[in-house]
């Protein structure tokens, strides 16, 4: 039973973390007006927050760690894709 309590204790904690890194979400853009620190910070909390979700509450984090590797795998690819493509699409902004 105590190992529950445990487990139960690492949930609330990661709730409470969630909660704090959305409200840091929130108070960001009433806080920083630049739009490029903004983005930034803003992009860095998501990405904090969706490895969190995955880790705890998809229990990645005690899985064997190919399984992470393939869980990751997409989402680098997806972001060299996302930076490759981009000179190609900005020509269309031009002008």
């Amino acid at each position: 039973m105590s190992g529950d309590s445990a487990h139960e204790n690492n949930y609330y904690t990661i709730f409470i973390m969630l909660a704090v890194l959305t409200a840091v979400e929130v108070g960001v853009p009433m806080v920083i007006t630049a739009s490029v620190p903004k983005i930034a910070i803003l992009v860095t909390l998501a990405v904090i927050k969706a490895g969190m979700v995955a880790l705890y509450f998809m229990h990645l984090r005690f899985e064997k760690k190919t399984l992470g590797i393939i869980a990751i795998l997409p989402m680098i690819i997806c972001s060299f894709l996302l930076f490759m493509l981009m000179p190609d699409s900005s020509w269309r902004w031009i002008g």
